[in-house]
């Protein structure tokens, strides 16, 4: 079993490969690999994108990889491998990204990315929605096996999946009001928080996720 961590330099991967990496051990889930590369990609089993920053510049970055979003593309959309998306890798799945410009996404969950406007007893909330917050489980999901409304993630975003149909939302968090953590559909997977960094919520949801045969 293969699981591909895509690199196309929206960050820093160490924390995240170092997670999936132990919990591939830990579960018997076989190989956790980092790559850019197209034909590594359409072998593995099940894919990971991660990215931090803008959607603008995640978008292109992933784009001006040859061949990287095609091999994603035939992945999970056609072979309909396990696919989660982390952070800005789940905001791509939406139709559209509206940060600073409009950026088309991949359109495999419909919706758009917009800014949170999280209204507080005095006023708005600050922006960008930063720190640990408590989920609200809103459907089951295999990946969300053992994970409850209450436990903690955590967050660091301006922008959210404003999701075309209320059934691929999985779990939101309060934030002024509710904002989108956990999107699904089929064979994706997508959180807004990093689970790498979200302690034993997350550790469980990439077991989980490495566990998954949709």
């Amino acid at each position: 079993m293969l699981t591909a961590l895509i690199d196309y330099d929206s960050g820093n991967l160490h924390s995240a490969e170092k997670a999936f990496q132990r919990i591939a051990r830990e579960t018997g889930a076989g190989e956790v690999r980092v790559t850019s590369d197209p034909e590594v990609v359409r072998r593995a089993d099940r894919v990971v994108l991660p990215g931090d920053g803008a959607f603008p510049a995640c978008k292109r970055q992933l784009m001006d990889y040859t061949g990287l979003f095609e091999a994603l593309d035939e992945v999970v959309t056609r072979k309909a491998r396990p696919f989660l998306g982390i952070c800005v890798g789940m905001q791509m799945l939406a139709s559209r990204g509206l940060e600073y410009e409009e950026v088309p996404g991949f359109d495999w969950i419909g919706g758009e990315i917009v800014r949170i406007e999280g209204q507080g007893p005095e006023g708005p909330l600050k922006v960008p929605h930063m720190g640990w917050n408590d989920l609200v489980v809103d459907r089951p999901h295999p990946v969300l096996a053992g994970i409850g409304t209450g436990d903690h993630a955590y967050f660091v975003h301006s922008y959210q999946f404003r999701l075309a149909d209320p059934a691929h939302l999985l779990a939101h968090v309060d934030y002024g009001g509710p904002v989108t953590a956990i999107v699904g559909r089929d064979n994706m997977v997508g959180t807004q928080f990093h689970p790498e960094k979200s302690q034993a919520t997350g550790l469980r949801l990439i077991g989980n996720f490495l566990r998954w045969r949709p």
